[in-house]
C-alpha cells in the first residue's frame, strides 16, 4: 500500500513530485518553443502549389509538405455592367472624348465625357466603395495609376475617370 500524503494545514493533499515535476517539464517545454521561436527547421511544414512543379518527385521529401488549397477567386468584373464618366482636366483638346471610346471599345458601359474644373494631381480613377474592384480593372486597362474613392460633386453609382494628360 503507497504511503499517505502529506496535507496542509486545511487538510488538502500536496501534489506529488512526479505531477509538481511534470508540471515543470511542460512549462519549460513551452517556453523553449517560445524561445526558438516555433518548430525545429526539420518539422517546419513547406507549402506547395500544384502548379509549382506539376512532375511528382521519385524520391520522397525528407521535409513533410501538403498542397496548397486553390485560392477562391473573386468574382469577375463584367465591365459592360459598370457605368463610366470619363473627364477632361487636360488642355488637350478631345481627350476625354477620345479615351471614352476606348473605354467603350474596351466593354466599360460610358455614359459620357465632359470637361473637369479642378485640380487633379493625375489621371485618376474614382469609385464608390462597391465598385473598388471594378475600379482597379478599368485603371488597369487604361494605364491609370492613381485610384482613389470618390468624393462630391462626383456621383456615387458609377466610376468617374479624370485625365490629366495623354495616357
Amino acid at each position: 500500500m503507497p504511503a499517505p500524503r502529506r496535507r496542509d494545514e486545511r487538510g488538502t493533499a500536496f501534489p506529488s513530485p512526479v505531477v509538481l515535476l511534470s508540471v515543470v517539464a511542460v512549462a519549460m517545454a513551452g517556453v523553449a518553443f517560445l524561445a526558438t521561436d516555433g518548430p525545429g527547421e526539420e518539422e517546419r511544414v513547406t507549402v506547395v502549389s500544384r502548379e509549382a512543379d506539376p512532375t511528382p518527385s521519385a524520391t520522397p521529401s525528407a521535409t513533410p509538405t501538403r498542397t496548397a488549397e486553390p485560392a477562391r477567386k473573386a468574382p469577375a468584373v463584367r465591365r459592360g455592367e459598370v457605368v463610366v464618366e470619363v473627364y477632361n482636366q487636360s488642355g488637350i483638346s478631345g481627350l476625354a472624348g477620345r479615351v471614352a471610346d476606348r473605354t467603350a471599345d474596351i466593354g466599360w458601359q460610358v455614359v459620357g465625357s465632359d470637361n473637369w474644373v479642378g485640380t487633379i494631381p493625375s489621371s485618376t480613377v474614382y469609385f464608390p466603395p462597391r465598385l473598388q474592384k471594378a475600379a482597379d480593372v478599368l485603371a488597369r486597362d487604361l494605364g491609370i495609376d492613381r485610384v482613389v474613392p470618390a468624393v462630391e460633386p462626383m456621383r456615387f453609382d458609377r466610376l468617374t475617370v479624370i485625365l490629366t494628360g495623354e495616357l
